[in-house]
């Protein structure tokens, strides 16, 4: 029986999507790992909790297969940020220098002014 779990698990590992633009590495990459330190003897490979094993299995299936996607559908894809699906992605992907000038926020705008050394900023005549 632990076969067939270990076969269902792969499957799933290899119909996961991975985002190789994640420096940290994604969802996907750490399933495959997980997998496979759980599964060290392959088929072979006693489990201690194997409705545990099926409840975690059938709990990522669903997630794979956008079941709570379309169960629930969204009115919009922004978050109350306002925030697009492929601004978020950027943002997380890790290469924040791919942004635009303009499309910096006000925390970084804030930041970027407040963090020059005295040396930086020109020095103002004195009043008379």
């Amino acid at each position: 029986m632990s076969a067939t779990r270990y076969r269902r698990f792969l499957k799933l590992c290899e119909e996961w999507p991975r985002d190789e633009g994640k420096k940290a590495g994604d969802l996907g990459t750490f399933l495959r790992q997980r997998v496979a330190s759980a599964f060290r003897e392959g088929e072979n490979t006693q489990i201690s909790d194997p409705e545990k094993c099926d409840q975690m299995y059938e709990s990522l299936a669903r997630i794979n297969s956008n079941y709570y996607r379309q169960r629930f559908p969204r009115v919009k894809d922004t978050s109350f940020t306002g925030v697009t699906v492929e601004e978020c992605k950027l943002l997380l992907s890790g290469n924040l220098h791919q942004m635009d000038e303009e499309k910096k926020g006000l925390w970084k705008k804030l930041s970027e002014r407040f963090s020059k050394s005295p040396e930086d900023v020109p020095e103002k005549a004195p009043e008379k």
